[in-house]
């Protein structure tokens, strides 16, 4: 059983809840490599056909554990990154299902940019992001760089990664960091309803979309055509588009299988 993260399967949806909200759910090793395997296990199940990723307590996730970086037993940066973050943020990107993340408080450093690397990031009113970074002098990790400008353009992007201001959570989904804010009280069930809505979806062909995302910045227009034609083929080869399309003409709603 892990001892860092809460894992649970239900409704086809696997819950990630970060839980050491004692040090504002810092990442050390024990809790990354905790992360990587319930992200395996949602990669191989299928019964599992989304992912909600969320914070207990008062933080989403407030980067790395600075305890782990001064010991001096402990990991280099290097191997940090190496086999922690990329890993993390990597299985999330090639994760062929939807990950909605709630960032139910701060999300800062690492935390904020494993918070942007999710399909759908949604946000409670009181929650916040910040790159923090450029605090202890270090770069944003975790495709920060990457994930960042094309969201919020290459201005906005270089001055919150060296300014390290606090955005809040209306402010971020104002400039498109994220998708949606929810007011406190209303947070975590609807946060967790737009993953079971999702569950409930034609999981293949979402994860070819997101498949054709993933590839859609480093193509032109049309080779991003030839990728929609060669996706577009797979997602008509499922069970889910003949289902949605015999539901279509028959005037009823249709009973996606997720294959």
């Amino acid at each position: 059983m892990p001892e860092h993260i809460l894992f649970s399967i239900e409704n086809n949806v696997a819950q990630i809840v970060f839980n050491r909200p004692q040090v504002f759910n810092s990442m050390h090793h024990a809790m990354r490599q905790e992360i990587l395997q319930a992200l395996e296990t949602c990669r191989t199940d299928p019964a599992i056909r989304a992912v909600y990723l969320t914070g207990n307590g008062k933080a989403f996730c407030a980067g790395e554990d600075l305890q782990e970086v001064t010991d001096p037993d402990g990991p280099s940066l290097n191997q940090i990154i190496s086999t922690g973050y990329n890993p993390m943020v990597s299985a999330i990107r090639t994760l062929e299902k939807p990950v909605v993340c709630a960032v139910n408080g701060v999300a800062a450093g690492a935390g904020a940019n494993i918070a942007l690397a999710c399909d759908i990031t949604v946000a409670a009113e009181s929650a916040s992001f910040t790159q923090a970074f450029s605090k202890i002098g270090l770069i944003p990790d975790s495709g920060g760089t990457w994930t960042l400008p094309r969201l919020v353009g290459m201005q906005r992007a270089t001055a919150l990664m060296m300014l390290s201001d606090k955005i809040s959570a209306p402010e971020a989904a104002a400039m498109g960091m994220i998708w949606k804010v929810f007011p406190d009280d209303q947070f975590a069930a609807e946060s967790l309803k737009l993953a079971e809505t999702l569950a409930q979806m034609p999981t293949k062909g979402l994860g070819l979309t997101k498949r054709a995302l993933n590839q859609a910045f480093s193509h032109d227009f049309f080779v991003q055509l030839e990728v929609e034609d060669a996706l577009q083929t797979l997602a008509g080869e499922t069970h889910d588009y003949h289902e949605g399309v015999a539901a279509f003409l028959e005037k009823r709603k249709p009973q996606f299988k997720g294959a």
